[in-house]
């Protein structure tokens, strides 16, 4: 039977405003009772995870920025720390591509220019980001970068990032984590990574594990699992990469996909 499930949050668990679909907890309380465990695995930041699921914070576990940090009981099971000074480098790129804005993603917040400090980029980071600094210089951050993060609003990331940030994926993952972000965090680290660390950390097999996805930055996740689930809403290489499909977010797909775990469909 699955006693372990690990889901997506934007695109995938999370509606299309950005918020849990309305009988998440009734349905987590259902899960508990059964013995399955629930891990939200997103490129969000560790404090965003928390603020969203602040009911069940102490029972989770976290994988936060993409896998680059993985928390339970607000305690650190892992982490993978990008070398500081190819993390600054990383930046300095970033900030030379025009219209793009940045932040550079710590252990303990995350870290954004002053001269990105715009309310439509506050407004962006929100989403994903609920605790950082203001800096004139990332170099002057006194913490442990994970994971380096570009914008582009105008939804071309693929266009306007991607391309530029390739030049570092001989020494780090280059992730597009949507139509406005690219992620830039360490080789060898994903959520599929974490995924795999946490089971032999639990005991729990791949074959007790789902995993529900919509992006580039889950396909590691869909590897990482026997029962694994692309949303009707996903980009074509993660549905060729599951074994299943879930109705999208928007008509609450992992919620449905619950119901039938519950019912034993894949035990």
């Amino acid at each position: 039977m699955i006693r372990l499930i690990f889901s997506d949050m934007d695109g995938t668990l999370l509606d299309e405003n950005g918020k849990l679909p309305a009988g998440f907890g009734a349905m987590y309380e259902r899960l508990k009772e059964r013995g399955i465990r629930f891990a939200p695995a997103s490129g969000r930041q560790y404090a965003s995870l928390v603020q969203t699921f602040a009911a069940w914070r102490d029972e989770l576990i976290f994988v936060a920025e993409n896998g680059t940090m993985v928390m339970e009981h607000d305690r650190e099971l892992f982490s993978s720390p990008v070398d500081r000074a190819l993390a600054l480098d990383v930046m300095r790129t970033g900030e030379q591509i025009g219209g793009v804005r940045s932040v550079l993603c710590g252990k303990k917040q995350g870290y954004l220019h002053s001269a990105d400090d715009a309310p439509e980029f506050r407004a962006e980071l929100a989403k994903y980001v609920s605790q950082s600094a203001v800096v004139e210089d990332f170099a002057s951050m006194d913490d442990l970068p994970i994971k380096m993060s570009f914008c582009d609003f105008t939804g071309h990331a693929e266009e306007t990032i991607l391309p530029v940030m390739q030049a570092y994926a001989d020494r780090l993952q280059v992730s597009l984590s949507s139509t406005e972000w690219v992620d830039l965090y360490n080789l060898g680290v994903s959520k599929g990574v974490a995924a795999r660390q946490i089971q032999a950390r639990l005991g729990i097999a791949p074959d007790e594990c789902a995993a529900f996805g919509d992006y580039e930055n889950d396909l590691e996740l869909m590897d990482a699992v026997t029962h694994s689930f692309a949303m009707e809403n996903a980009i074509p290489a993660v549905k060729e990469r599951a074994r299943h499909m879930a109705p999208s977010n928007s008509a609450d797909g992992v919620m449905a996909v619950c119901e039938r775990i519950l019912a034993g469909e894949f035990d």
